[in-house]
């Protein structure tokens, strides 16, 4: 499990980053969706604690999309004007009062469900906006080396701390913005507000495929084994997360495709 800890994720960020350099940022931040950290981490906690505890993490989890929501909304709009390390404290606080205020709710995924959804469809709608960012950004090895290694050292801590927190922080705390801290940072150093922007934004298309994933986790580590819970999670997650992006690429198209006809009944 160590080496998973000290490999997976730092892994996963150079694949990111390396796929916002060659894609863009808004595919980077649609493959920082999925369950990479989190994933590990309640099986971890199910391993460790059972599978009763494992389920009520998962809850939280999905109640946890709140508080990622939370951090991209204020560094969003923060890095718009301030420096990154201001737009970071400003996003660690905000998901820190919304994680404070998710601890008292009941643990239920309907509820979790609900809150879920309605954090993504608000960063949908009142994240700022971002001019297209041509793929092909500069990444040098030194920020590569940077990403994975504050990856590394930020899974490590939240493991750790995890066990000792109980079934509601410890859920929580496995969403933690790990990969969208580092990645917003350091794409803010390297290549400015607009990039960020389009990353955060392409990170609420990637809610509903953790959301899958979560609220699986939440249902099936009651009725079956761990093993069979994960991989099924982790299936329905890759199904709803292709899902979404063709969703997005048809909304895309459509508004061209209208123009083209529109075009096509005027020169007649």
């Amino acid at each position: 499990m160590l080496a998973l800890k000290l490999t997976l994720v730092p892994l996963f960020l150079l694949f990111v980053s390396m796929a916002g350099k060659h894609w863009g940022p808004k595919v980077a931040g649609w493959l920082a969706g999925l369950p990479v950290v989190a994933g590990p981490i309640l099986w971890l906690l199910a391993m460790q604690h059972g599978d009763a505890f494992g389920a009520r993490a998962a809850t939280l989890s999905l109640y946890a999309i709140l508080a990622s929501e939370s951090f991209n909304f204020a560094y969003a709009w923060t890095c718009r004007a301030r420096p990154w390390w201001l737009a970071l404290a400003a996003g660690l606080a905000a998901w820190f009062v919304a994680a404070c205020v998710l601890s008292r709710l009941p643990v239920s995924w309907p509820w979790a469900l609900g809150v879920a959804l309605a954090a993504t469809l608000f960063g949908q709608t009142f994240l700022p906006r971002s001019t297209v960012v041509a793929a092909g950004a500069p990444l040098t090895r030194t920020d590569l080396a940077g990403r994975m290694a504050a990856g590394a050292a930020l899974t490590l801590a939240v493991t750790a701390m995890s066990p000792r927190l109980g079934p509601v922080w410890s859920g929580l705390f496995a969403v933690f913005p790990l990969l969208g801290s580092v990645l917003a940072v350091s794409s803010h150093r390297a290549h400015g507000p607009a990039f960020v922007i389009a990353l955060l934004r392409g990170m609420v298309l990637g809610r509903f495929g953790f959301a899958a994933f979560c609220l699986a986790l939440s249902l099936g580590l009651q009725h079956q084994p761990s093993t069979l819970a994960f991989a099924e999670a982790a299936v329905i997650a890759m199904l709803v997360q292709t899902t979404s992006a063709r969703l997005a690429r048809l909304k895309r198209a459509a508004p061209a495709q209208s123009g083209v006809r529109a075009d096509s009944v005027s020169t007649e």
